[in-house]
């Protein structure tokens, strides 16, 4: 199939790399000409524009830092629609507020294009591995038609319901998460104080009610799970900003629907401060460094 791939950073790249070793020709949109010349090596083309990606192209893909980029490269003058067939189908995994999803994908009915928005979870290790979790927001009939694709590239390709509603389902999931790393980030950091081995702690919480994927699967305190983040310097996981950037998300849209999220706003606040103390590169479970000692 000829896919137009456009954005290729942490996520896109291994995400278009595994596209590729699935027999896929993809035609590749990004900035980092590195990434470019590392996948065209594979077997993938490089477009000098969206619009010209888009042509001629079987399904179109993006994957975008920010909602002001979905915008710019989907409705910009040399942005997809400016050069994508009608009736080609298209997705966007990029994690953006459920409105702009909402907006791009009817601009793009407009023209005749089914348009999806499917953000995924699983992290860069799930991406390079192909075992990411899709969570994608369309008409039945347009998912049928991704979900062979994005099962290529994922383990678990969930249809949440309409379009909009992929969003939905990553904004609440990452909200949830950067409640509960708090909340693990504090109860070891308390029993350390406390005089409890870290260690047996971990694996009371692992072994009783306290358990969470925080605790069990990525655990804070260094040393505690060998492949987290946490034991390799908070480096190589997902990013505070980017967390954050997923806490702003549910915020706004829950001051839109007039909704409560007291946890979520206090999280937002203490990513917030971790962002403006520097540490904004850092995996976002070096949050548990804003109740550690200084070591």
């Amino acid at each position: 199939m000829k896919i137009a791939f456009i954005g290729l950073g942490n996520m896109g790249a291994p995400m278009a790399r595994n596209l590729i070793k699935a027999g896929h020709s993809l035609r590749l949109v990004d900035l980092n000409k590195t990434v470019l010349a590392e996948l065209e090596q594979l077997g993938g083309s490089i477009s000098a524009s969206a619009r010209e990606a888009a042509q001629d192209a079987e399904l179109v893909i993006t994957m975008l830092p920010a909602a002001v980029h979905v915008r710019s490269v989907w409705l910009g003058e040399d942005g997809v629609l400016a050069g994508i067939a009608k009736g080609v189908p298209a997705v966007d995994c990029s994690t953006i507020d459920p409105q702009t999803a909402r907006d791009v994908a009817a601009a793009a009915a407009k023209q005749g294009v089914a348009m999806a928005d499917a953000p995924v979870s699983g992290g860069t290790g799930g991406a390079a591995a192909g075992t990411l979790t899709f969570m994608v927001g369309a008409t039945p009939e347009l998912f049928a038609t991704l979900q062979p694709v994005l099962a290529q590239m994922g383990r678990n390709i969930v249809h949440c319901g309409e379009v909009g509603t992929g969003q939905i389902a990553k904004i609440c999931n990452n909200l949830l998460l950067a409640i509960s790393m708090i909340g693990v980030s504090e109860a070891m950091a308390l029993g350390d104080a406390l005089g409890i081995d870290t260690t047996v702690l971990a694996g009371i919480i692992n072994s009783s009610t306290g358990r969470c994927w925080s605790s069990e699967m990525y655990n804070p305190w260094p040393g505690i799970v060998e492949t987290a983040p946490a034991s390799r310097g908070y480096t190589g996981g997902f990013g505070a900003e980017l967390m954050l950037k997923d806490l702003g998300l549910a915020t706004e849209a829950a001051r839109q629907a007039h909704q409560p999220v007291v946890l979520g706003a206090v999280a937002q606040q203490l990513y917030q401060a971790m962002s403006q103390r520097g540490e904004g590169g850092k995996d976002f479970s070096a949050i548990i460094n804003s109740y550690r000692k200084p070591q």
